[in-house]
């Protein structure tokens, strides 16, 4: 994307916030005891387990023995508020069948599908409701036209559980995620000698004090029972949610303490901004295997040494406020296949790293302290091209996907928006709105609705 377009982008957005309030009171000074963490249960070994096949961010409903045989089956998402802009009310996730292929009346069938109606869908974690749609089956048999909202309304409908992707959907249908993530996040699935399942997915989410991001071995038998055997946290939620390229195997840290609030923001900061040289660099070699050109490769690396200057400028400034930054520790993974690289740019790159390169700007614009203006307008600029280069990430492969890869890049950049609703909607310590210039709530979210109109639709 041309760098002078998120440049105008940005202006335009900025313009719009400022019919909002610019100060918000947070939560004062007291001193915060902090606990220290509970010792962590033992992990869930997923090695004998397979990866649950998804669609469109759902698990897939090609392996299921349904009786008698039905026309047509529909896993649908539906907005039941209004949806978020420039989204239509209902899409099909995915569908096997021909819809009202033995009906006697196949445009009354078709008309009587179409205007299916539901209350609530699956049970799900979701950080911001009105971005978020709930899921149901829908089906058709002969001249019955039918829809499945709960577990135990999909349950009667698939009867005895015969397959792995019938467990699977079970698990998805009583609110567990298996799709979305990667590696051993991503859900995972395994059949039993004695007939029954092995199901792994997650629930919850990381953004916010006590929140928490939690694994769960579920035990699923033929009859459809499930039974939760195992449950480990994958990751506690933080107070300050990281907006901006993370790399992939960053662990959880933060500053902690009694440290003035500018301090713990800044050596938050730093670490992340020190993470980012991994994720650029990572980047770089990911672009080259996967046979990116010379000039998005050099750009990613350009990226990195920026990001170097980044934390030194951060780190300084948490010193000033009486913070030690920690040091970032990363996980060496192994690079990853193109479909995983593009997600987790669309994640990362044109979302979270868009909407942090639109707030450094708004910091340059509105810090009360001198420095940090200063410093901000130095890092927002390095962080507009970072934020282009995502785009231009994102042109270079999109027109060689499918049309099934590219709506689950769409759905991922949509709940990568939603999961950022959330985290700006947390209120800041006054400081931070002030002396940094961090945007207040009310101003985030317009900031947000200016490039979710903008730029995300």
């Amino acid at each position: 994307m041309n760098v002078d377009r998120l440049r105008f982008l940005f202006s335009r957005a900025l313009r719009t916030s400022l019919a909002t309030p610019l100060l918000l009171v947070g939560c004062g000074r007291e001193p915060v005891v902090v606990e220290p963490p509970p010792a962590k249960p033992e992990p869930i070994d997923v090695s004998q387990h397979s990866d649950v096949e998804c669609v469109n961010g759902a698990p897939a409903i090609s392996d299921l023995t349904i009786e008698p045989p039905p026309d047509s089956v529909q896993l649908r998402a539906i907005y039941l508020r209004t949806p978020p802009f420039g989204l239509p009310a209902l899409h099909v996730r995915t569908s096997v069948g021909e819809a009202c292929a033995t009906a006697t009346d196949p445009q009354d069938c078709q008309a009587r599908l179409d205007t299916l109606e539901i209350q609530q869908g699956f049970p799900q974690t979701c950080v911001f409701p009105e971005g978020c749609a709930d899921d149901f089956l829908a089906m058709t048999r002969g001249d019955e036209v039918a829809a499945f909202a709960n577990a135990e309304a999909v349950r009667a409908l698939l009867g005895r559980i015969d397959t792995p992707q019938e467990a699977a959907l079970l698990a998805f249908a009583s609110g567990y995620s298996l799709c979305g993530w990667t590696g051993d996040r991503h859900g995972k699935v395994r059949a039993l000698p004695d007939g029954t399942f092995s199901v792994i997915g997650t629930q919850g989410y990381a953004c916010g004090e006590g929140t928490r991001l939690t694994q769960h071995l579920l035990g699923i038998t033929a009859t459809g029972e499930i039974t939760e055997q195992q449950r480990t946290v994958l990751e506690e939620g933080s107070p300050l949610c990281s907006i901006g390229r993370r790399p992939v195997g960053l662990q959880d840290a933060r500053a902690g303490g009694c440290e003035d609030a500018r301090g713990r923001y800044f050596a938050d900061s730093a670490r992340l901004e020190a993470a980012s040289i991994h994720a650029f660099l990572r980047l770089r070699e990911e672009l080259a295997l996967h046979g990116a050109s010379p000039e998005l490769q050099d750009a990613a690396l350009a990226s990195a040494a920026e990001e170097v200057r980044h934390t030194g400028v951060t780190a300084r400034l948490a010193l000033r406020f009486g913070a030690t930054p920690l040091p970032p520790a990363v996980t060496d993974l192994p690079l990853r296949p193109l479909d995983e690289v593009l997600l987790d740019n669309a994640v990362e790159g044109c979302v979270r790293e868009t909407y942090g390169a639109l707030v450094a700007h708004h910091q340059a614009l509105h810090a009360k302290d001198p420095e940090i203006r200063e410093a901000m307008a130095r890092i927002a600029e390095d962080e507009t091209r970072h934020a282009g280069l995502s785009w231009d990430i994102d042109a270079w492969a999109t027109p060689h996907l499918s049309a099934e890869q590219r709506a689950s890049l769409q759905e991922a950049r949509r709940q990568a928006i939603s999961v950022l609703r959330a985290e700006v909607a947390v209120p800041l310590d006054a400081e931070l709105v002030a002396d940094a210039g961090l945007p207040s709530p009310e101003v985030a979210a317009a900031l947000l609705d200016s490039l979710e109109q903008e730029l995300w639709a």
